[in-house]
């Protein structure tokens, strides 16, 4: 599979997954539907949706330049280091969320199985055209 595309897939995700953290924030979704109901207040609330919309920020940052969409140089092996990171931490979320209280967040657990493979395949593949 072409690996531009799969980074381009993933990163429709990333805008997806960051579009209802905005939602969230912006309270049009309940929190009470996400972290697994533990958030307590509008506080907690808002620090964990902005730590999430960082990370997924720093996770599209890594594609573009990994998929070559930016020009900025860094060298591919730390590019492979984090997107191995983040592969891990998909797959650990992924086994989280299937065993999350609220069915909302098990069936987040096919995005992050999903976004995991995504994953997978861009590290799979050696040489980005």
């Amino acid at each position: 599979m072409n690996a531009k595309i799969v980074i381009k897939v993933m990163l429709t995700l990333l805008s997806l997954v960051i579009a209802f953290r905005l939602c969230i924030l912006v309270k049009v979704i309940p929190y009470e539907l996400t972290w697994g109901g533990r958030l307590k207040n509008d506080q907690e609330m808002y620090v964990f949706e902005a730590i999430s919309i960082l990370i997924n920020l720093i996770l599209i940052f890594v594609l573009l330049l990994k998929g070559q969409f930016l020009k900025f140089q860094i060298k591919e092996k730390a590019l492979n280091i984090i997107l191995w990171v983040f592969f891990y931490i998909f797959i650990l979320n992924t086994i989280g969320n299937l065993f999350a209280k609220s069915t909302f967040e098990k069936s987040l657990s096919l995005l992050t199985l999903v976004s995991a493979i995504l994953i997978w395949n861009i590290l799979r593949i050696k040489k980005i055209n």
